[in-house]
């Protein structure tokens, strides 16, 4: 076992190694069979790394994605709404637990992941690096970037590592209960007085970039996601993931009378194809590098709560001695 996970030793994570071709024909075949792959199978080097790399990020932004969520607890107009984002933000951080745990059979210790997400070296979706400055924003974030996010995880639900899919199956129900206390914050505020709606418009245009960033750049013209698709790492393009969120939510939005900050948002009628002006890419990867509006300060709390809670994590670990009490 290595950090919670078999490891094969000619998969060694930090060894350079050539695939075995036959065992790389023999994993395609089950890939294309349909067969899900375990933790103690034989798998390509190249697909666990991805596989860790994914899943990782997944489970950061379950945990950075509840902070701004978090501070609206105590804010939240009403008790019911107050408990609904309570319990929305104790499945998120369960969530993480399930993501992290299926992360460590793949080989990585969930110590090694945190102290990679507080030092900046592992990366969370871009759009939890923007403030929730209104109530607005969290019915935004609630209805919009959960649809966004069930568009990617019911996706991968169907891919090709197991303990992954088997998560993703879990945090899908739950994230289904997350879109309808989202769809209905955002529509009692587009359905509510002048102010509301004006304040949710207002909300809307600064989420949308934020939101189209969000499943990524076009990849369709890379090699390595090409194969990551192949081998059901990845089960569709950003780009055809974005399009299906599109058809599926400006819809909604526009029965609203509701607008979008985007006036070249249109549907080809030929093709099916969502076209948008340009959602300024500069921005996105300057976010994921770390220079968004609230990098700093979600990592500043993330580092804030591991240190508070080291004293938990001493006395839960095993001492190395058992100390027994000698007999009269």
């Amino acid at each position: 076992m290595y950090g919670g996970g078999y490891l094969p030793d000619d998969q060694k994570r930090h060894l350079p190694i050539a695939e075995d071709p036959d065992k790389l024909a023999a994993f395609e075949t089950r890939i294309d069979r349909g067969d899900k792959v375990e933790p103690q199978d034989w798998m390509p080097t190249e697909y666990r790394k991805q596989l860790i790399r994914m899943i990782e990020q997944h489970a950061h932004s379950e945990i950075i994605g509840a902070l701004p969520e978090g501070t609206w607890i105590t804010r939240a107009p009403g008790f019911k709404r107050k408990m609904a984002i309570m319990a929305k933000v104790q499945d998120e951080i369960g969530h993480a637990q399930l993501l992290y745990a299926a992360a460590e059979t793949l080989g990585k210790t969930r110590e090694a992941m945190i102290n990679d997400l507080i030092n900046g070296k592992s990366k969370y979706s871009n759009v939890f690096n923007y403030p929730a400055e209104t109530w607005s924003d969290i019915a935004v974030i609630g209805f919009l970037i959960d649809a966004a996010a069930i568009v990617n995880q019911t996706l991968n639900a169907k891919g090709s590592y197991g303990p992954y899919c088997r998560a993703l199956e879990r945090i899908c129900y739950e994230e289904a209960f997350h879109l309808k206390q989202g769809h209905d914050a955002f529509v009692a505020l587009a359905t509510g007085t002048e102010r509301s709606r004006s304040e949710l418009q207002a909300a809307l245009n600064r989420w949308w970039k934020p939101i189209m960033h969000f499943f990524g750049p076009s990849d369709k013209a890379s090699v390595h996601s090409e194969k990551l698709m192949r081998w059901k790492v990845k089960m569709a393009s950003n780009d055809d993931m974005r399009n299906q969120f599109l058809d599926m939510y400006v819809p909604r939005i526009w029965e609203l009378d509701l607008t979008l900050p985007d006036p070249e948002l249109r549907k080809d009628s030929d093709t099916g194809v969502w076209l948008f002006g340009d959602p300024d890419w500069n921005e996105f990867f300057e976010v994921i590098k770390g220079n968004g509006p609230c990098n700093a300060e979600r990592l500043a709390v993330r580092r804030w709560a591991e240190e508070k809670g080291e004293w938990v994590k001493r006395a839960l670990r095993p001492r190395n001695e058992i100390y027994v009490t000698p007999l009269a």
